[in-house]
């Protein structure tokens, strides 16, 4: 692994040979040696680790490069390395300048219209997880007779693909209408006894009963149903003034009473001590692994004889059924089918709604292309023995089995991992739900908003000290990667043991991947070299004469650096300091501060804010392809 030299607090660091918390350890006898520990790298360790491997210090990586052995190798099997970009793009070497450069900034910040970072490692998490997939792709191809050697990826090809569904849009036949936003009209809302809470609704019924109960204009509460379902693939909600109000009239008690009455879902926005609380959180102080596996106790029988993978497709000969909806399940069989499986999707007989969802390109929704591309369909009846039956059929000669349907559905279908790996004993069951067990029989709505409300997320996602949810949809994505994961690890293990299993995994259990430091470090703990004045925090985005432009300077040596070449004197206050930076970037066009600052020792790249644009830059140019619209390619490369 390869990145820039800044190195994580301890807290984020991988419990080496760390004890694995599951019924099955898929990396088992595997060490991992790596040589530095940074922010999509320790993701990828700590991962490993919670597979089974021993992970330990290698001082010797010369190359920078993850190496994983095996017990009774003779030398390394596969080494793994992230970069932050490709070759040849100047300024990108960190998280905010990747996260610049490839338009999460902008998406966002789209309620607000200003280009926002994350304010957490968003796109060195995913890449992590990415990587991980990368790894064990790689070792399931070794077990099929493929003997991949190398894994690598970057951090802005992983950043790329979170946005996957905007940039498809942005850039469909229709023109995309993302409308301006009011943040202060919610959601979030606001009770009249403080408490900030989410809601969430998936039809009109429950939406339309709150909201009357309420008393809010019928006509108010039409027009706003649209725009918040709409709220996940636009990253914008512009709901009518008349509703937060209407909330703020009630405290939080009455409006979860009428909540209840209504069928809406409610979650208060908790705090990241709440969330350290719960008894999924942490085990032994340690956060666990985001998937749960069940193994079967039935031996499978041997595989008949099946495709074999290759270099560059280590899934090839895998065939994946999927029944999901939205993103997080067809998110995670997107990667499966990347890296070579095939994919057949199940839908109704009348297809799939979000078929149909603006922008389209031809007859088919922008966004629906960028996760769905290239996978089969069965058109089946759930409700029907008839398509029961089929679904069981395909199943039959399947290696993998997703879903993510509302809790007890796949009893009721007689779809559940009991009665589908007595049919298949080598399936790879997964089920990627919104909370897991974590909230008991009867949860609100798993969606992505309400999981960043009740995860602490939310209150990493302040703006101006108050908890917001971001909109775009962050644990959608990270969960899809999560459970596409947890899908290839059980396919190792199923490899290596001969045996089917199940694979859980949730949007909540995936927010933690965002918040392993701050959910290991213990309350009121101060961060190791307290003694030292850390660096202003100057890396923006900042306003140029023509555009944005975000800079890589989170230490006092890059400040310093800034300062000199801006002309500022490094002993202001940071208030002042960033009041003086803004002034003077203000002053120029981006591409000349680029040039400028990078001559002068400090990397800055433009922000990215047009989609459109973004496979014309040198740092998306090898990640994006235009087909129907822009899609993109697979975020790995494998050598044999």
């Amino acid at each position: 692994m390869h990145m820039a030299a800044t190195a994580p607090s301890e807290t984020t660091a991988p419990h080496e040979g760390g004890p694995l918390t599951h019924r099955a350890a898929p990396l088992a006898g595997f060490t991992v040696a790596y040589p530095e520990r940074l922010p999509a790298g320790d993701v990828l360790l700590r991962h490993l680790a919670a597979l089974g491997a021993d992970v330990v210090r290698d001082d010797d990586g010369a190359d920078q490069a993850l190496r994983l052995t095996a017990q009774g190798s003779a030398g390394p099997l596969l080494d793994c390395r992230i970069d932050w970009s490709d070759p040849g793009t100047n300024g990108v070497l960190d998280e905010t300048t990747v996260q610049a450069a490839a338009g999460l900034m902008a998406v966002h910040g789209r309620r607000t219209g200003v280009p926002t970072r994350i304010p957490v490692d968003y796109a060195s998490a995913c890449s992590g997880v990415i990587a991980a997939q990368g790894v064990l792709a790689a070792l399931v191809a070794r077990e099929r007779g493929t003997g991949i050697t190398s894994v690598g990826t970057t951090v802005t090809h992983a950043g790329l693909l979170t946005i996957s569904q905007y940039l498809a849009a942005a850039s469909a036949d229709d023109d995309e209408i993302v409308p301006k936003d009011a943040p202060e009209n919610g959601p979030p809302f606001r009770s009249r006894d403080g408490v900030l809470f989410e809601i969430e609704a998936l039809d009109q019924r429950p939406w339309q009963a709150f909201w009357a109960e309420l008393g809010v204009p019928v006509q108010d509460v039409r027009r706003a149903y649209q725009p918040f379902v709409m709220r996940y693939p636009k990253a914008v909600s512009p709901l009518p003034a008349t509703l937060a109000p209407a909330v703020a009239e009630h405290d939080f008690a009455t409006l979860t009473a009428i909540a209840e009455r209504t069928g809406m879902s409610v979650c208060r926005i908790r705090t990241v001590d709440e969330r350290r609380e719960d008894r999924d959180a942490l085990v032994d102080g340690k956060v666990p692994g985001p998937w749960r596996f069940t193994p079967s106790d039935d031996p499978a029988p041997e595989a008949p004889g099946a495709v074999p993978p290759t270099a560059d497709q280590p899934l090839r000969g895998i065939t994946v059924v999927e029944a999901g909806r939205r993103i997080q399940a067809p998110m995670a069989t997107l990667v499966l089918r990347l890296l070579g499986a095939r994919v057949v999707r199940i839908e109704p007989l009348d297809g799939d709604p979000l078929r149909g969802m603006p922008p389209m390109v031809g007859d088919c929704s922008a966004r629906f292309i960028a996760l769905n591309r290239g996978k089969e369909v069965l058109w089946a009846d759930l409700k029907s023995p008839e398509g029961r039956a089929s679904v069981v059929e395909l199943v039959r000669e399947a290696d993998v089995f997703l879903h993510n349907w509302a809790p007890g559905k796949a009893a009721v279908f007689g779809l559940d991992s009991d009665q589908l790996l007595k049919v298949n004993p080598r399936l790879v069951y997964g089920y990627s739900s919104g909370w897991g067990d974590a909230l008991g029989d009867n949860p609100p709505l798993g969606t992505d908003f309400m999981a960043q409300a009740y995860s602490g997320l939310a209150e990493q996602m302040a703006v101006d000290g108050a908890p917001r949810p971001s909109l775009m949809t962050l644990i959608d994505v990270l969960g899809g990667l999560v459970a596409a994961e947890g899908l290839i690890a059980g396919l190792l293990w199923r490899e290596r043991h001969g045996r089917g299993l199940r694979v859980d995994t949730s949007l909540l259990s995936a927010s933690t991947v965002l918040q392993y430091d701050v959910l290991e470090r213990p309350r009121n703990r101060h961060a190791p070299g307290c003694g030292n004045t850390a660096a202003p925090v100057l890396d923006g985005p900042w306003a140029t004469a023509d555009g944005w432009l975000a800079l890589s300077a989170r230490s006092h040596t890059a400040v310093g650096r800034l300062c000199r070449t801006l002309g500022l004197d490094t002993a202001l206050t940071e208030e002042r300091l960033r009041a003086e930076v803004a002034r003077s970037l203000a002053a120029r066009p981006t591409a000349e501060w680029v040039a400028g600052l990078d001559a002068a020792g400090v990397p800055a790249t433009a922000v990215a804010t047009d989609l459109t644009a973004l496979p014309d830059t040198p740092a998306a140019r090898r990640a994006l392809t235009r087909q129907e619209c822009t899609l993109v390619t697979a975020p790995w490369r494998f050598d044999a």
